[in-house]
Order: C-alpha cells, then sequence, then structure tokens
C-alpha cells in the first residue's frame, strides 16, 4: 500500500512539475511578445535617429532574453532524430526543430517546420550575416576567428547538425540539440571536445541579431 502511494504521489509531483514549468514558458514567451509589441510601438512612432537606438535596444534584448532564458528552458530536453516538440522537457527535440523553436519562440515569423527539416545553410544564408565556412579547418581556427568576432549570438551549420554559439566576452559556448548524448540532448558546451561541432568537417557560421535582423523582428516581418 506504501508503495502504491509512494507511486501516485511521485507521478503527481512530476505532472505538477511539467506543468509548472509549461506554463512558466508560456509566459516567458508571453512577455517576449509583449516587448516585442512595445518596442514596435516606439520604433513607429519614431524618427530615424531614434529608431536606430530602439534597434540597438531590441538586439540587445533578445541577445539576452535568448542567452539567458530561453537556452536556460531548453537544457536538459532529449534529443531524437524525429523529434518536434514545442515544448521544454516534454517529449524529444531535433537539432534543426532546437534551432527553429528559439527563433519563433523569441517572436521570428519564421517556417519553423520548413526551416527544421532542410539543410542548415540555405536557412543560415536567410536569416544571419557575416557568414563565414571553414573546411577540413582545425577547430583552433574557428575558435580564432570568433574571438575576433564580437559578442553575441551565432548560428552553426555543420555537416548534419546545427546548432548556435554564444560568445560572451571572452567565453565561447556550442547549445544544441546533441545527439551525442540523446538522453540529456539540448545543452551548452565548450567548442572544442567530443561534439559535432570539433567534429564536423564543415562548418558555416552566421552572425544572428544584427540591425536588419532586429529591425524585422520589431516590424514582425514574415520570412519566406
Amino acid at each position: 500500500m506504501k508503495t502504491v502511494v509512494f507511486v501516485l504521489f511521485f507521478f503527481a509531483s512530476q505532472c505538477y512539475t511539467y506543468s509548472q514549468k509549461t506554463s512558466e514558458y508560456e509566459g516567458l514567451k508571453k512577455r517576449i511578445t509583449e516587448k516585442q509589441q512595445y518596442f514596435s510601438t516606439i520604433y513607429t512612432s519614431s524618427d530615424s535617429a531614434k529608431q536606430k537606438d530602439v534597434v540597438q535596444q531590441a538586439q540587445a534584448y533578445l541577445t539576452t532574453i535568448i542567452s539567458d532564458s530561453l537556452f536556460f528552458h531548453w537544457y536538459g530536453t532529449p534529443w531524437d532524430f524525429n523529434g518536434t516538440t514545442k515544448v521544454p522537457k516534454q517529449g524529444n527535440i531535433a537539432c534543426g526543430y532546437f534551432v527553429t523553436a528559439i527563433l519563433s519562440d523569441a517572436g521570428f515569423q519564421i517556417p519553423r517546420v520548413k526551416w527544421a527539416q532542410s539543410a542548415s545553410e540555405p536557412v543560415i544564408v536567410k536569416i544571419a550575416s557575416n557568414i563565414q565556412r571553414f573546411r577540413n579547418q582545425p577547430m583552433s581556427k574557428v575558435i580564432d576567428y570568433l574571438n575576433k568576432q564580437g559578442n553575441g549570438l551565432y548560428i552553426v551549420g555543420l555537416d548534419c547538425h546545427v546548432g548556435f554559439i554564444f560568445k560572451s566576452e571572452n567565453k565561447l559556448r556550442f547549445i544544441h540539440a546533441n545527439y551525442y548524448y540523446p538522453k540529456i540532448g539540448v545543452m551548452s558546451e565548450p567548442l572544442e571536445g567530443l561534439n559535432p561541432l570539433n567534429d564536423s568537417k564543415y562548418r558555416i557560421i552566421g552572425k544572428l541579431l544584427d540591425m536588419e535582423m532586429a529591425e524585422n523582428w520589431l516590424k514582425g516581418a514574415v520570412y519566406k
């Protein structure tokens, strides 16, 4: 009898935890939408000089909300090749669906499913700037390149994988749905080591959240 009670209590606790986390994530997305509308209202009613300042504020906001909040909720969501979950830690997520989930939940009007199932390069070329390609280059070359770039968020496409790189001061992290460790799935790790980024023969890296991308976010522009 005690065992049955314990199992039921554990199950109820897990259900409550999942429900609570889902509610928290939905609340986060709602706050992002409200912030997007706030920035958009100011942008629309401002002159060109003020609009530039608003876009820069939007860039800073998006960088922070993605790196500190959206990523955080997705950490630990298991990877699966067919994973398409829209809810962190519920179900599984494939690498492409993770990337497009982050972008769409941040408020970008993208074709989530189509881009998730696409090769990464066309998507990166479409949405990112300052594109750099590395073919059969050691990871040290990639790190040297990124260390010379500005802080912020990058998207990276590999032989058969896609993810993000986040640069903050002298720290570089690879954030992705990791098929090397499918039970852990979404994680943040160093660029070097046992991971798809380090092992890939081809890498294409683009900078996210430039002025144009931030302005598209403010305007609610739809990516075809």
